[in-house]
């Protein structure tokens, strides 16, 4: 992706917990990235200050956000038994949930950390409607990676085919005949996989809208 993306971007890396690595964050370090990235309760932190000191490092679970906050700040931490550092790590305890969320980052103000983590959750739908919810991908039995680079590029078009049919659906009031009548319970992407189900059944012409443009970037894939 690194090679993919113009050199004066601004990239902020958000990652789960397969994401804590050491030698991740210091590759994005190296890029001028910034990254927030969850891990583990049971996670090891020392201050930087007193990395030369006779200090057993302490989890991020021993620690946690105040009755009268939701977000505590700990900079200049190294982390784990490599001691990368420093980093920024962030104890978020959302309200309405039971357990807080333990997050490293190379920003330098916690709630912007955790602004930037919060929009990861939107694409998980992305990653079950591609998997278990819809296509199936995980599937593929794909180990080339050419075959399977091939396969995730017409998924992808084929995922926005199906949220152009679920508006399409929403629109025009189809959802009624599709799902229920009463409400609806299914994301776009749902709606569009019964719509087009639908029309094959009832031989509905079958509604395609795609738009073509060419990029002239030199990077950019043709």
């Amino acid at each position: 992706m690194a090679t993919l993306i113009p050199e004066r971007a601004s990239v902020v890396f958000l990652g789960d917990g397969e994401f804590d690595a050491s030698a991740l964050q210091a590759t994005l370090d190296q890029w001028g990235w910034h990254y927030v990235c969850r891990t583990a309760k049971n996670a090891r932190l020392i201050p930087e200050a007193h990395a030369g000191e006779a200090l057993e490092p302490f989890a991020f679970n021993e620690v946690g956000p105040g009755p009268e906050e939701d977000c505590l700040s700990l900079p200049g931490m190294l982390f784990s038994a490599a001691r990368y550092g420093p980093v920024h790590a962030v104890v978020w305890h959302r309200r309405g949930y039971q357990d807080p969320l333990y997050l490293l980052t190379n920003l330098e103000l916690a709630r912007e950390a955790c602004a930037w983590y919060r929009k990861r959750a939107r694409i998980e739908t992305f990653f079950s409607d591609q998997k278990s919810r819809g296509f199936h991908l995980h599937k593929s039995h794909l180990s080339e990676a050419e075959r399977l680079h091939r396969l995730l590029i017409a998924a992808c078009l084929a995922y926005l085919w199906m949220v152009h049919l679920g508006v399409l659906a929403k629109r025009q009031g189809w959802h009624r005949l599709i799902h229920r009548s009463d409400r609806c319970d299914l994301s776009l992407f749902q709606l569009g996989l019964r719509l087009l189900d639908h029309m094959f059944n009832e031989g509905w012409p079958i509604r395609v809208a795609f738009t073509v443009v060419r990029c002239d970037h030199p990077k950019c894939v043709r």
